[in-house]
């Protein structure tokens, strides 16, 4: 099996968080996921904190714009990607001074290819999936700014190891053929799997870091992420339906951000105990029939999707429990 980059009996969260204030967001993830710390995303700070404007913003020489509520290419560069930089800024500048020596793992979040492909728009109307040279020129243009992106982050924690996670909600309904026109009366043309491996192998090749692909719609083809080459796959546990291909890839040496903590809580408002959590992890590992041991070497516990919905509260209970979770599988 290959060496995983990040501590055994880890534990991170997927990107958003509830809030405006990215110092006492990010200081609540420090404290909380010590192991495997993540850049926190902010989206109630309104447009250019949502994942779409915020992924956006690393296009290298692909403006964008806000245009009656949604994010199109733009001719060239204003307001709102100012405003996309500003807030990144504040947010690493953040990161690099509560992870100051920091020796660890750290993750950064961005949308994939194939999901900004289906949301953005183009100038001429529609969105950029509709034209494969706009998304081959997207994909490129992403891979260069998360290079950089990356880049940055390391020459802000020199002592730090980078992970770069691929947000692609949207990968298996651009693979079925089910991103709908701006009519909304047809959708798109199906995406071969093929082709959705070698946009995601762009980004993976170029950014020079392990890569994390996460999707928490259900139906994402685990050999699309294999064969992008991702070091990991982050799931919703309550979505998979199906273990061969899971334990397959697993198999094969891809690590699993196992999103074993319900995103919203259940009618007592209570997260699940750190027992609950990895219990659940440890039932679906017992069900593949992989060797117990390499649990916690091979999946990081998260929450099962990002948890800008719920209070802090519920936040900072649920992160505890998900690295007491994995600190569990550890001790085994």
């Amino acid at each position: 099996m290959p060496d995983f980059p990040w501590p055994a009996g880890s534990a991170t969260g997927v990107g958003s968080l509830p809030g405006t204030d990215i110092a006492e967001a990010q200081r609540l993830i420090m404290g909380e996921l010590p192991d495997l710390p993540h850049l926190a995303e902010l989206p109630a700070r309104g447009p250019g904190a949502d994942m779409i404007g915020r992924s956006a913003g690393f296009l290298v020489e692909l403006p964008v714009q806000l245009y009656v509520g949604r994010w199109q290419l733009a001719p060239r560069p204003g307001r709102d990607l100012r405003r996309i930089a500003d807030l990144l800024e504040r947010d690493l500048d953040q990161l690099t001074e509560q992870a100051d020596r920091f020796t660890g793992p750290v993750k950064l979040q961005a949308a994939g290819p194939w999901t900004l492909a289906a949301t953005l728009d183009l100038p001429i109307g529609g969105r950029v999936l509709r034209d494969a040279g706009a998304v081959r020129h997207l994909t490129e243009s992403l891979a260069e700014g998360l290079r950089r992106h990356v880049a940055d982050v390391r020459k802000r924690l020199p002592q730090a190891t980078v992970l770069l996670q691929l947000d692609e909600p949207s990968l298996p309904a651009v693979l079925a053929g089910h991103i709908p026109t701006e009519s909304g009366l047809s959708a798109y043309r199906a995406v071969d799997g093929a082709d959705a491996a070698t946009g995601l192998r762009t980004v993976v090749e170029a950014v020079e870091a392990p890569v994390v692909v996460h999707c928490c719609a259900p139906g994402l083809p685990l050999q699309v992420v294999r064969d992008a080459r991702a070091a990991a796959v982050a799931l919703d546990l309550s979505l998979i339906k199906d273990l061969d291909p899971l334990g397959e890839a697993l198999e094969a040496g891809l690590g699993l951000f196992a999103g074993a903590m319900p995103t919203q809580p259940p009618a007592d408002g209570r997260a699940l105990t750190s027992a609950q959590v990895a219990e659940r992890a440890r039932k679906l590992w017992s069900r593949l029939g992989f060797p117990a041991a390499r649990l916690p070497e091979q999946v990081v516990i998260t929450p099962a999707c990002g948890l800008a919905g719920a209070s802090l509260p519920f936040v900072r209970a649920a992160l505890k429990s998900c690295r007491d979770a994995g600190r569990r599988l550890a001790e085994v």
